[in-house]
């Protein structure tokens, strides 16, 4: 009884929620408490799988992160999967879970439209930059310069210096320190969106957006736009194709 009045209470609130797909009981409400954190006055939902998602129906579900639990991306149960959460929440983003830094299997995921790639060994301030950046309409990869690095000329990529250190973590950095305001204006610019329709969405100035875009090529070390969408990847795909 209680289950089903929270449920119908958070539909009645239309809070915006974010749904965790994972096997593992710790890992998983371990991410809730950390977003509970992060995001105050937002729904968390934590699942073993797949099967429970109808409870989610009718709430306000922005994100759906999955844990890929050791499969392949080519895997056909992680498709069906895939599937269903795009059915039932066609609006949400979805992200994928990783235990693995596989750069060729974010490439595929990105390519079949999941917005996320988070793996185990992302330090917690960049898993958060990244959950901020999908939630904005962006999309996050742990190593954008290594997946996208086969689709970049030679001459357009960073110097070697600016892509990583000695500990492995300059490749992080410029996500890391992205503001919330700053991944807004990051998302409406991976979708193409002038300053001016820019500054319209998210109600700003047109100096502000300009503002912000020069701290974001600086942070990311760029000369211009082309180049901010470049070290990040493509924009977001707007339909899902995901198949079994």
């Amino acid at each position: 009884m209680s289950n089903n009045y929270e449920t119908k209470r958070r539909r009645v609130r239309q809070v915006p929620a974010v749904i965790i797909i994972d096997q593992h009981t710790l890992a998983r409400t371990t991410i809730v408490r950390l977003l509970a954190h992060e995001l105050a006055g937002w729904d968390f939902i934590d699942m073993m799988g797949i099967e429970n998602l109808d409870s989610a129906i009718g709430m306000d579900v922005r994100l759906v992160a999955l844990d890929v639990a050791g499969r392949n991306v080519e895997s056909s149960s992680l498709h069906n999967d895939l599937a269903a959460i795009s059915e039932l929440f066609p609006e949400a983003a979805i992200a994928l879970l990783s235990s693995t830094d596989d750069s060729a299997m974010a490439s595929h995921a990105l390519a079949m439209g999941v917005r996320g790639y988070f793996t185990t060994t992302l330090p917690i301030e960049i898993a958060i930059a990244g959950i901020r950046l999908v939630l904005a309409g962006g999309i996050f990869c742990p190593n954008p310069l290594g997946t996208f690095a086969t689709e970049m000329p030679k001459s357009d990529r960073p110097p070697r210096e600016n892509r990583t250190n000695g500990n492995g973590h300059a490749r992080y950095l410029s996500v890391a320190d992205f503001t919330p305001r700053e991944a807004d204006v990051l998302a409406e610019l991976q979708r193409g969106h002038p300053n001016k329709v820019i500054a319209g969405k998210l109600n700003l100035s047109g100096n502000t957006v300009k503002m912000h875009l020069q701290h974001i090529m600086r942070k990311l070390n760029v000369q211009n736009r082309t180049e901010v969408v470049a070290r990040l990847g493509q924009a977001p795909s707007t339909d899902h194709e995901y198949t079994a």
